[in-house]
C-alpha cells in the first residue's frame, strides 16, 4: 500500500481550491458524519496552519492532519484534525500520518514540545508515538478528549 500513497504538505495559503475541498470533505466525513458530531469543522486555525494529506493512486484523499503554529491552540505547536478514511484504517496509514506530521512540526518549530487534544479512545495510539497525558478527560463537542504532550528530544 505504501507505494500507492503520495504525501503532500502545504500552508493554507498555498492550497488550491481542489486541495482545500478534499481536506475539508474528508474531515467532515470522519468528524461530523461518522462520529455524528455536528460542529463547524473549518475554523480560523486552518488559515494559519500547515496541512498534511495523503492521496491514493486515484488521487483520492485518504488521510489528513494539520500542524498549528505555536500561540494558536497552545503556547506550543500542535497537531490536530487528524483523520484517516475508513477504508484505510488499521493499515498503518494513521501512524505514518502522525510520524510525518511530527517530523514537519519539528522542521518548522525545532526543539519545541508538541501538544494535542486527543480523543480519549485514541490515548494509547498517541502514547505509542511518544505523547503523554496532561490532566484528565474533558468534553470537546460531545466527545471525551485528553490533552497530551510530546516532549522535544
Amino acid at each position: 500500500m505504501a507505494s500507492l500513497i503520495s504525501w503532500h504538505f502545504a500552508h493554507f495559503s498555498d492550497l488550491s481550491a481542489e486541495q482545500l475541498h478534499g481536506l475539508l470533505a474528508l474531515r467532515a466525513d470522519v468528524f461530523v458524519v461518522e462520529q455524528n458530531c455536528p460542529y463547524a469543522d473549518p475554523d480560523t486555525k486552518d488559515r494559519v496552519s500547515y496541512h498534511l494529506w495523503a492521496s491514493d493512486a486515484h488521487e483520492t484523499l485518504v488521510a489528513v492532519a494539520r500542524v498549528v503554529p505555536p500561540g494558536i491552540s497552545y503556547p506550543e505547536p500542535s497537531i490536530g484534525r487528524v483523520a484517516t478514511a475508513i477504508a484505510h484504517r488499521r493499515t498503518g496509514l494513521g501512524r505514518e500520518l502522525m510520524r510525518r506530521a511530527m517530523a514537519q512540526a519539528e522542521a518548522l518549530y525545532p526543539g519545541r514540545d508538541l501538544v494535542i487534544s486527543a480523543q480519549a479512545y485514541l490515548k494509547r495510539f498517541y502514547e505509542e508515538l511518544g505523547f503523554r497525558s496532561e490532566g484528565g478527560e474533558y468534553d470537546e463537542d460531545g466527545i471525551p478528549h485528553v490533552q497530551m504532550r510530546k516532549t522535544s528530544t
